[in-house]
C-alpha cells in the first residue's frame, strides 16, 4: 500500500537549513549534509545508517561515517526523519511530508509494511483524552511474519511430511 504524501510548506532541504540556522549555536549546512538530505528524500524506504552509507557511496557520493551518524540525529531532531528501533538496529524513515502511519515488520525477511488505521488513531486519541495526555507522536510496530514468508514456511512443512 502506497501512502499519500502530505503537502508541506518547505522542501526537506530548506527545513533542515532553517533548523541548523535556528540552533543555539547556528551551524552551517555542508555539501555532505545537502547530498544526504537530497538522497534520503529522493526515495522512500526504511534504512539504517550503514545501508545509507553504502547506497550513497554506490551512487558516487563522498560521505564520512561520522557525518552520516551526526546528520541522521539532526534530521530526527529537526522533525524530518523518524527513528524505528528494530531489535539491535536503528532504522529511519521519512517523517516530514509523510502521513502518520503504523508498521508491520517481518522478522524473517525484514520487510516493512506501512499501513494507516483510523480505528487505531481513534483509540490512541481516546486513551490520551482519558489520561489528559498530550501526545507528540507515536511509533507502532507489529512484529511477526509476512504472507510470503508464511507461505514459504508452510510449503517447507508440507515437503517435510512427504
Amino acid at each position: 500500500m502506497e501512502l499519500p504524501a502530505v503537502t508541506v510548506s518547505q522542501s526537506p532541504e530548506a527545513k533542515f537549513r532553517e533548523y541548523l540556522a535556528s540552533r543555539p549555536r547556528p551551524q552551517r549546512f555542508t555539501d555532505q549534509q545537502r547530498d544526504m538530505v537530497r538522497f534520503i528524500f529522493s526515495q522512500h524506504h526504511h534504512f539504517d545508517a550503514e545501508q545509507l552509507i553504502d547506497d550513497m557511496k554506490r551512487a558516487g557520493f563522498q560521505v564520512s561515517r561520522a557525518t552520516v551518524y551526526r546528520t541522521l540525529n539532526k534530521l530526527v531532531d529537526a522533525g524530518l526523519l523518524r527513528r524505528l528501533e528494530l531489535g539491535p538496529r536503528m532504522y529511519y524513515e521519512h517523517d516530514y511530508g509523510y502521513p502518520q502511519h503504523e508498521h508491520l515488520h517481518c522478522e524473517q525477511c525484514g520487510k516493512m509494511i506501512e499501513f494507516q488505521s483510523p480505528a487505531i488513531e481513534a483509540t490512541l486519541r481516546e486513551v490520551c483524552r482519558q489520561h489528559q495526555f498530550h501526545a507528540n507522536g507515536h511509533t507502532f510496530i507489529i512484529r511477526g511474519t509476512c504472507a510470503e514468508c508464511n507461505r514459504a514456511r508452510m510449503t517447507k512443512r508440507r515437503l517435510d511430511l512427504v
